[in-house]
């Protein structure tokens, strides 16, 4: 097995969200976080995309999406973006 770069969508709860404060908490929960960047969405709202490396074994992408869907102020977060490396 090999290694995959996946692309996360994080969408968070509301324009309120801190998202400096959230990029430091997604980099602290996934060390295998590559770049984020901010991508407007509407009204004051931007998501969050997320790109890490990580094995191709196991679910490791899922687990990923799993962790940061649990951060608070992170309303979802999804893999839009799979490939391998």
């Amino acid at each position: 097995m090999g290694t995959v770069a996946i692309i996360l969508k994080v969408m968070p709860e509301s324009p309120e969200v801190d998202l400096v404060a959230l990029k430091r908490e997604i980099q602290g929960k996934v060390p295998s976080v590559r770049d984020i960047r901010e991508e407007p969405i509407g009204f004051g709202l931007k998501a969050l995309k997320v790109a890490a490396i990580v094995n191709d074994a196991g679910g490791e992408s899922d687990a990923v999406e799993a962790e940061i869907q649990k951060i608070p102020g992170v309303e979802r977060a999804e893999i839009v973006e799979l490939t391998l490396t």
